[in-house]
């Protein structure tokens, strides 16, 4: 063990060595003063200067628009794999056929489907169509029906009138018989009294006599033409109505079958809209044999592969990446940053691969950056637990390099206010966020 308390006699010699007393003396040693004296001042000097506070994040490159990003191309329908028209890294057009599939499902097996469904199309129109010829022929029916009625209950009308103005007439014949009568009588009482005075012959009295019988004979007659006048004149009136409740019957039977006939127009124009409506359907259906491209781009990748493999609905086949695109970055900052931020700012980005020199504290300093202005802020909060920001070039400054490909990565500053490095120093120490950083022309003026 070693004694170190007690004095080291070559620690307390080590003045005699001509080596340790020449260090004093050597010309170095205020060399490395000055130089230790210079940057002491130097790190002095730089705790005043100025430094650009800011805020770091990282995300990658993305596209501004939803429909210029990297898309999959999807089977509307089940279906068997038959033939491919391209491979990856292939250029296609909008509208390029990039597989062709084959039906797999029963209903649509029959190789004559298409025809068999537009024949019973063209059979249900012919149906509709004579449909609608029985409900015209129907329409005339009825109003030649109609027109019928009408000259039947005109003539009975009118017989109506003929038997009135013949009861008429004969209620006045009845009346001159019935004058007659008394008249006859009349006479006769008189010559019957005047034969019994002896002023007229027997015979002038049986010629009276006769002359009333004649005269009662007539009021018999007259009578009975006239009851048949009135009963004439009843059987019209009955006649009248008997017309009008048959030709009510037939306009009813008509108009019944009339609207039988639209019924069955409406309900054959209903099955030839159905049948219309599976024939397009068919139609499509065929159309989508063909899988297409949706836009211009590269083929990426394909999902799929194979020739006889069986696809489902929804079945993702190719990615493509669309041709024309405007480029973006999306990075993510923290909560703690998030007040910070605000639309419109400028930010700093470079990229991986890209030659860059970055002094987050004197961005003009840097080399390899880009310009960028903040388009957008997500206001929920990602899986990562920070928050979305999508930047996009800044037009005033230098474009950003082609070369930037979809989906690299990309680091991000978003620069605030100008402090002193010292309170910079200080604050990270603390673990202080950034000064609260509102740009001036998001301010609100408040008009009296």
């Amino acid at each position: 063990m070693l004694n170190i308390s007690k004095k080291n006699p070559i620690i307390e010699n080590i003045d005699q060595f001509s080596t340790i007393r020449d260090l004093s003396t050597r010309p170095h040693y205020k060399i490395l003063n000055k130089i230790i004296l210079g940057v002491s001042i130097t790190g002095l000097i730089i705790l005043f200067f100025p430094w650009t506070q800011n805020i770091s994040g990282s995300g990658s490159v993305t596209t501004l628009k939803p429909d210029q990003r990297p898309q999959t191309v999807q089977t509307a329908i089940a279906g068997r794999i038959e033939k491919w028209f391209v491979k990856e890294g292939d250029f296609v057009n909008k509208g390029d056929t990039i597989l062709f599939i084959s039906e797999i499902k029963e209903d649509y097996l029959d190789p004559n489907l298409m025809e068999n469904t537009k024949n019973q199309v063209d059979a249900k129109k012919m149906a509709q169509q004579s449909y609608g010829g029985k409900v015209t022929s129907l329409s005339g029916q009825i109003q030649a029906i109609e027109n019928e009625r009408n000259l039947k209950l005109k003539q009975a009308k009118n017989k109506i009138r003929q038997a009135f103005l013949k009861v008429k007439s004969d209620s006045i014949d009845l009346i001159a018989v019935k004058t007659q009568v008394k008249i006859a009588t009349t006479q006769f009482n008189r010559s019957l009294t005047l034969n019994k005075e002896g002023l007229k012959p027997l015979t002038d009295v049986e010629e009276k006599r006769l002359k009333l019988q004649e005269c009662e004979a007539k009021i018999i007659t007259q009578e009975n033409k006239f009851i048949t006048s009135e009963n004439e004149l009843i059987n019209a009136k009955v006649e009248i109505n008997r017309i009008a409740a048959e030709y009510a019957e037939k306009d009813s039977k008509a108009r019944s079958d009339q609207f039988t006939a639209i019924s069955n127009q409406y309900d054959t124009k209903a099955q030839v809209t159905k049948l219309e409506n599976q024939y397009n359907n068919y139609k499509i259906r065929n159309g989508m044999y063909y899988i297409k491209a949706p836009q211009s781009g590269y083929v990426n990748r394909a999902l799929q592969s194979g020739i006889g493999e069986t696809i489902k609905e929804g079945t993702q086949i190719v990615s493509i990446m669309p041709s024309k695109y405007d480029i973006a970055v999306e990075t993510y900052v923290s909560p703690n940053d998030l007040p910070l931020v605000h639309k419109g700012e400028k930010v700093r980005v470079w990229f991986d691969g890209w030659p860059t020199i970055v002094f987050s504290g004197w961005p003009n300093m840097s080399y390899g950056t880009f310009g960028g202005k903040i388009v957008a802020i997500e206001n929920f909060i990602s899986d990562n637990g920070k928050f979305r920001v999508l930047i996009s070039p800044d037009k005033d400054e230098s474009p950003w390099p082609k070369q930037v490909s979809m989906g690299s990565g990309a680091q991000t500053l978003a620069l605030l206010e100008n402090v002193p490095v010292w309170f910079e120093i200080w604050r990270t120490l603390n673990g202080f966020p950034p000064n609260y950083y509102q740009p001036k022309n998001t301010a609100t003026k408040v008009k009296k």
